[in-house]
This record gives structure tokens, sequence and C-alpha cells, in this order.
């Protein structure tokens, strides 16, 4: 269920919901040329039901979680080397005693690896079975930062976002202050929140939706070059079909979009905000056969590019991506110059070079300085 993440070797590594031997999933990987390895095959016992993206951890092995099995059969969080040994960090609590709500969670998903090294993740349960948030280290130590109480939100979806600002940002697909039905399916849970959360577990609502300005997201927030976090909801709006947001750190909320079935219904997945500085989402539903559209969003912001992976040390290789690349005269690692190639008017390869640090990555074009729209990670 989750996507690829791909390797510095250029290998790309996933997951498989049900498969393998015991139908509880594997995890593989690929190379750009077809061949598929199975890197491990789930047994129950150590989770089962893989069902997020993974983590390419800047310690070089991958991170994630299974959505139910592991020892208390709540899911689990798991770390993979390259080679496939696996090793089970944390097995989310069971059936709480005395009908206790479980408080470390159940079911999670959406793991991140934040600046600090540190794996952040959302799950369901919790003191008020309304789901949590919760921190996890590579050896397995872990905590639940917070509990959802309904006010704050019902069900947190998708991957939080660490912010420029050290903070992390996400979604809460139901509850909230505003009573209102929201979607098909979702009962009167309210129409869903914005959150923030600190490293430390301080989380604020940032927005509550109401209906007439969205209701019920799905998709992830995108921090977009603008520092402004742009989203969508499922349904709500002018129409009832969903919309396309922008919301400041602060809580200001913006609806771009109002969609109106002809132009697409039921919007769920997670933006992507392109080298040509434009959004890209699709649909689930609307359009001339109701089957769905791709879309494109102007948000009026500048051309910049995207380097993989997004951290390394001295010497290893980086791609850049962008646009218009053609005639690039140099390029950067926070100041520091690196030898580059330019592959395509999309694609240029190069090395961390001796001295970079932590910081921007720049392209100078014949027509333009594009920076990179995150740091670029030195460990």
């Amino acid at each position: 269920m989750g996507g690829l993440v791909q390797a510095p070797s250029g290998d790309f590594y996933g997951t498989n919901y049900a498969a393998g031997t015991f139908s509880d999933g594997t995890v593989f990987k690929i190379t750009p040329n077809g061949e598929l390895t199975t890197l491990h095959t789930f047994d129950g016992f150590d989770g089962a039901l893989p069902n997020d993206t993974l983590v390419l951890a800047t310690d070089g092995n991958l991170y994630g979680t299974t959505d139910t099995n592991g020892s208390h059969d709540r899911g689990t969080v798991f770390k993979l080397t390259p080679t496939g040994v696996l090793t089970t960090l944390h097995n989310f609590s069971g059936d709480p005693p005395a009908g206790m709500p479980s408080t470390d969670g159940s079911n999670p998903f959406g793991l991140i690896q934040a600046a600090s090294g540190e794996f952040y993740g959302l799950a369901g349960g919790g003191l008020f079975e309304d789901g949590v948030v919760f921190e996890i280290d590579a050896a397995g130590h872990g905590v639940s930062l917070h509990s959802f109480d309904g006010t704050d939100g019902v069900n947190p979806v998708n991957e939080l976002v660490q912010a420029t600002d050290g903070n992390f940002y996400g979604i809460t697909s139901a509850g909230g202050l505003n009573g209102v039905p929201g979607c098909p399916g979702e009962g009167g849970l309210g129409g869903g929140t914005i959150l923030k959360i600190t490293p430390g577990g301080v989380l604020t609502t940032l927005y509550s939706f109401a209906g007439s300005d969205g209701a019920n997201p799905l998709g992830g927030l995108v921090q977009a070059t603008d520092g402004n976090f742009y989203g969508t909801t499922v349904c709500g709006g002018l129409n009832n079909d969903g919309t396309v947001f922008k919301i400041t750190s602060n809580g200001e909320l913006t609806t771009l979009h109002s969609f109106a079935g002809s132009d697409g219904s039921l919007p769920f997945g997670t933006l992507v905000q392109a080298t040509d500085g434009d959004f890209y989402g699709t649909t689930s539903q609307g359009g001339a056969s109701n089957d769905g559209k791709v879309f494109k969003l102007s948000g009026g912001l500048g051309a910049f590019v995207k380097t993989l992976p997004a951290s390394g040390r001295v010497g290893a290789g980086v791609r850049i991506l962008g646009t218009d690349l053609t005639g690039a005269t140099a390029v950067t690692f926070n100041g520091i110059p690196s030898a580059f190639t330019v592959l395509s008017p999309s694609e240029i390869t190069t090395t961390v070079p001796a001295g970079a640090i932590t910081g921007t990555v720049q392209v100078v074009t014949p027509s333009a300085t594009l920076s990179s729209s995150m740091p670029f990670v030195v460990p």
C-alpha cells in the first residue's frame, strides 16, 4: 500500500501489503531494470500488513510499520537492513486490561525520520481511542506524545511533515470543534483538523474544518517553497466535492479551489509540488466519466530543484531534479562548489563536495539561480 523509496544506489524499496508465504506482507527491492528481490516475508510474529512507505534513514537502514500482529496483535515498528535482516523495534500494546484503552496506540502508520534522527508517526488507539502521535528512536525506545480526544481531532491519517521551523504538521480526518456532518461514511464526527505538534509533544489545533471551507482531509500536508502548507479535503467546499487549501503556520486558511464535479470530485491524495513550482494531484471521482481526474493548480510560486536523496556524506552521489537545467554553469552545496554533469533538461548528477555542511543546494542556469526546496543534510 505504500509507495517506493529510492536508495542512493538507484534501487527502489517497497512493501506488499498482504503478499508472501503467510499472506502477511513482504518487503522487496527492485532495480531500475526490473530485477526484484524479496528481502523479508512477515510471519505474523514479527508483524503483518506493512502499510506505509518505507523510510530510508540516515543510517542506511529501512524503517516502517505493520498494521497488525506482533506480540500484542496491535502492529509494530521495524528496522530492516538493505540485505533483509529485520529487527522489531516496538510492539504496540495489546488488549488493555479492564476495558482501559491502549495508551501507546495501535495499528501505526505514517512513519517519518526527523532532523534529530528519531522517528515520528501516527496510530489509532490512545487514551480516548481517537488516535495518537508517537516518537521512537532507532534502538526501539518509544513514547506516546499525544492522545487525541475528539475536540482536537479524530483519526490522524497520512504522514506528519517536519517543517522548516522544526515542528511537525499534520491532519486528522474527522473531529474538531465544528460538528459538521462530514463526508458520507464519516458520520457526525466533525470535519477534521490541521494540527501542529512540537518535538516534545505540545499539540496545537491550527484549524477545524466547518464544511463550507472543506471537510475530512485525507491527503497529507506538503510544505511548499513559500513556507506555507497545502492540502486537500475529500468533500465540503462550495459544491461538497472537496477543496484545495493553503494554511500558514499560524493557522490562517485560504480555500484555493472548490471542486465542482466536472473538474473532479473527492480528492484524497497528497499534493505534489513539482520543480516548476505548481501543484499536482488527483481526484477519485468527477470528470467526464466520473472516474477521477489529474489536476494542476498554480500558486504563483517559482521553480526550484530537488535532491535525491535528501542527505548524504561527503563523496556520496546525488541526483538533482529540476526544470530547464540545460546549460547549468554551477552547482553548490551550502556555497561549496561541486563538479556535476547535466544528463537532461530535468536532471543533474553530482557528489557531495569536501567541506560541505547541511544547507541549501543551488544550481545556476543561464536564466535563473534555482535553490533546493529543503536543506540537504550532511550527517
